[in-house]
């Protein structure tokens, strides 16, 4: 399977308009014979709205127009979609939304679970469908936003539910630097899987993106990388096997490690256990 990166910048509040750009770049990344394109987070909507009441506008129900829309790209060109939205929820509210979307519609959809204080994620609905599992042509793809990839458990959990690709659609700002550059290859090493993290570039209500979009082998190796200000599309050719065959051999016999295998989860009690502090703004 080839996968594709599309790393651009967004207009907030300009869905109609985000919807008709990603149409180019998806057909860009469909003629390069990607199979699944990702975007950034909030592709649709944009993510640093100033209030509630501002971001509810241009929240939409799942299955609802923009993913008609990016169905109808899918049927027209084929391919499946990753784009990050935002979700209708209850009470008025909003969930920062994760879809992956083929010419048969909706084949998965995930809401955030980790938020920051930044942006939408201050007024969102903590995700409450946890984290799943969607086949995509033979391959295992789980799906993760932005400051998830911080907590190791939501890769780790996508991994033990049989993921071999995990895309991440995200937001950095400049202080998400170590992220971008390091956590990522560190995410795809620990659970032996392939692991694209697709961010955005420019300007939004004065918060600054850092591009750094990148895909990573089970390894943890860097099999492509982009620029931090650049709008560019990357790509890579994943072999699902590779990310199913957990023990590695490293130098032969004497020194094998299986990450997956090798877990003592009767050690890990206190991961699970309340730990909660109050923090501003929750």
């Amino acid at each position: 399977m080839r996968i594709a990166g599309v790393q651009n910048d967004i207009k907030i509040g300009d869905v109609v308009g985000n919807l008709d750009r990603m149409e180019q770049w998806f057909q860009q990344a469909r003629s390069n014979q990607a199979d699944i394109v990702v975007f950034p987070e909030c592709a649709v909507t944009g993510y640093c709205f100033d209030s509630l009441e501002e971001a509810t506008k241009y929240a939409e129900d799942i299955p609802g127009n923009a993913t008609r829309r990016m169905q109808d790209m899918c049927a027209k060109h084929g391919g499946y979609i990753a784009a990050g939205m935002l979700e209708n929820a209850p009470d008025n509210g909003v969930y920062n939304a994760l879809v992956l979307i083929g010419a048969e519609g909706v084949v998965g959809s995930y809401r955030k679970v980790h938020l920051p204080y930044l942006g939408v994620d201050r007024f969102s609905t903590f995700g409450d469908t946890g984290f799943a599992v969607n086949d995509v042509k033979g391959v295992s793809v789980g799906l993760n936003i932005c400051y998830d990839s911080g907590f190791p458990e939501s890769a780790r959990v996508l991994s033990l539910l049989g993921a071999e690709l995990i895309i991440l659609s995200t937001n950095w700002p400049p202080p998400a630097k170590c992220i971008a550059e390091h956590v990522i290859r560190t995410r795809a090493l620990e659970n032996g899987v392939y692991y694209i993290a697709v961010n955005r570039v420019g300007v939004e209500n004065g918060n600054e993106f850092i591009g750094t979009s990148s895909i990573c082998a089970p390894n943890g190796d860097v099999m492509a990388l982009a620029g931090k200000d650049e709008e560019t599309i990357i790509y890579a050719d994943v072999d699902p096997g590779v990310a199913r065959k957990k023990l590695r051999m490293h130098g032969g016999r004497e020194h094998m490690t299986d990450r997956i295998a090798d877990r003592r989860p009767e050690m890990y009690a206190s991961l699970v256990q309340e730990h909660r502090l109050k923090r501003p703004g929750r």
